[in-house]
């Protein structure tokens, strides 16, 4: 996938890097156009987003609309190095939002925006930092996935404990209590996985709560300079130490797949995760009768005002380069990122959360007590996302591998690991013209 990407950035256009200089016009009420959509979603999701696509089709009589379901980015990015792009993308991985602007894969929206006056201020600032990159907005939000704590109650109450944890000290001690072994040693139940490619359990989804930072002020790689930092990776590496490193490898590799019925959370052998607010619908699907409740994650002992935050991320939406219908793509993309009713249709079939402030407050939203976490985690102050790069969030990946290396051992100096760490991560960046 980044091979892929990053090849688009040598093929970008030369005219401002395949950025459009003038809006396309929308096309007269009586022109009949045709507008093609590609998207990662498939099933219950593309039924739902298909269902929103009706009601622009309804308003806008004088457009068909062709969706395609089941298109991942590789897809998408083969497509436009082909020269025969959707006109409106649809993609999963903000991780790459910092290629497809600075390449011009994905076309500037920013003079769409002027011209119709769009109010970016009703889209937080979290969300809006992952739909643009250096000042180019080549994406605007669709719907957002926001992480926080999922928990089992029946095993809390089995444990003797009243309520979720509020600091990463709580998250531990809960942790060991809720974990049930079997005869032979082997972990029945986890009360939380370590393993930091389990699942939702990433770096990213888990850093905020630690305070840690990514950057330096200049940029660079700045996990050796934080001490937040030392702090996640130790407090991981004990729990491990507390499961045992072979047993809990054993346990992850019985452990369900993460978007199906045997999610081993959703069977009841996991007692408490970070996910996002998507797994209530997972739920409701598969195991509706599961006693679970939400909550924000657990923050660090000595920050308790970041309680109640969390990380960001979601579905973002462009035009992609060689798009044969830009001006009639824009009113689409429009209608699905700024219509309240459109998004707040959208959000409920895909069990989202919706990326306007008139969205989130619509009486039309459905919530219930457990989705509910995530709007209140959505409008918290500090809420975080990862910064943008050029290079697909190669930062994220060689931190998730250097984990795997340090939780396992390999690693012994965690300090001279983390200063490596920062030098890869650099390096690569260097390498991608950042």
């Amino acid at each position: 996938m980044a091979t892929l990407v990053t090849g688009l950035i040598g093929t970008a256009c030369t005219t401002g890097g395949g950025v459009t200089t003038q809006p396309a016009p929308a096309p007269a009420p009586d022109e009949q156009v045709t507008v093609s959509v590609w998207s990662n979603f498939a099933h219950r999701e593309l039924n739902g987003l298909n269902k929103v696509l009706d009601g622009f089709r309804a308003k806008h009589p004088n457009f068909t609309v062709e969706s395609q379901g089941s298109q991942d980015d590789d897809k998408i990015t083969q497509a436009i190095r082909g020269g025969n792009p959707p006109d409106v993308a649809i993609s999963f991985a903000t991780d790459f939002l910092g290629q497809f602007c600075s390449s011009g894969a994905w076309q500037d929206l920013g003079p769409y925006l002027e011209r119709d006056a769009v109010d970016l201020d009703q889209i937080p600032d979290a969300v809006r930092d992952y739909t643009q990159y250096k000042g180019v907005r080549c994406a605007m939000p669709l719907l957002a996935d926001v992480y926080g704590l999922y928990y089992n109650k029946e095993l809390f109450d089995r444990a003797g404990i009243s309520g979720p944890p509020k600091t990463l000290s709580e998250l531990r001690e809960m942790a060991e209590r809720l974990t049930e072994f079997n005869p032979d040693g082997s972990i029945r139940v986890a009360g939380f996985v370590p393993d930091l490619k389990f699942y939702n359990h990433r770096p990213q989804m888990l850093a905020p709560h630690w305070g840690a930072h990514w950057q330096r002020a200049d940029g660079t790689s700045g996990l050796s300079a934080d001490p937040a930092w030392r702090e996640f990776f130790t407090w991981h590496k004990e729990l491990v130490d507390f499961y045992g490193r072979q047993r809990l490898s054993q346990f992850l590799a019985s452990a369900g797949q993460q978007y199906s019925a045997d999610n081993a959370f959703q069977q009841g052998k996991v007692a408490m995760m970070i996910d996002g607010e998507y797994r209530t619908a997972f739920i409701d699907e598969f195991t509706p009768d599961l006693p679970y409740g939400t909550a924000p994650f657990p923050v660090a002992d000595d920050q308790p005002d970041r309680y109640g935050t969390g990380y960001t991320t979601g579905t973002i939406i462009g035009i992609p380069r060689g798009a044969k219908n830009p001006g009639a793509a824009w009113e689409l993309v429009s209608y699905l990122t700024t219509d309240t009713d459109a998004l707040v249709e959208l959000a409920n079939s895909i069990k989202n959360v919706p990326t306007t402030k008139s969205a989130l407050t619509s009486p039309k939203l459905s919530v219930d007590e457990n989705f509910r976490t995530f709007l209140e985690i959505f409008a918290h102050p500090r809420l975080v996302s990862s910064p943008a790069s050029p290079n697909g969030g190669a930062y994220v990946k060689f931190t998730e591998d250097f984990a795997t290396r340090y939780l396992s051992g390999e690693v012994s100096d965690l300090d001279e690991g983390l200063r490596k760490l920062d030098e890869q991560i650099n390096a690569h960046n260097e390498l991608s013209g950042n």
